[in-house]
């Protein structure tokens, strides 16, 4: 993976954890649940962390695809540096590892969450 191709993924983490309230959690009232701005304001988190995953996913498939014509292209001859196939395959099982990564992350945290409602 690139160095752009991490500071991507760093800049768009710091921009879903920029958007994220963090007196949310004080603002909840006495019923334990959170007054209608605060749902506004994780309504719209929601919709930067779906788009921030949604471009993750396409970002691993446009990886994949390439990395599947350069080795089309490998195996019937037509590649001319069977690097570019390598560094392409590399990249696309270091991006697809990095998402899986974060997802187990993302289950983790869940987990722990739904623990501390108990």
């Amino acid at each position: 993976m690139s160095i752009s191709g991490i500071e991507a993924i760093g800049s768009s983490m710091t921009d879903l954890l920029g958007g994220i309230n963090p007196t949310l959690a004080s603002q909840a009232n006495a019923t334990g649940y959170l007054p209608v701005q605060a749902t506004a304001a994780a309504a719209a988190t929601e919709s930067t962390f779906a788009a921030t995953l949604t471009g993750a996913v396409n970002n691993i498939q446009q990886k994949q695809e390439v990395s599947a014509d350069l080795a089309i292209k490998a195996v019937t001859g037509d590649l001319d540096d069977i690097h570019d196939y390598t560094i392409a395959a590399t990249e696309s099982a270091v991006t697809l590892e990095l998402t899986t990564a974060i997802r187990n992350k993302a289950v983790d945290a869940f987990n722990e969450i739904m623990r501390m409602q108990v």
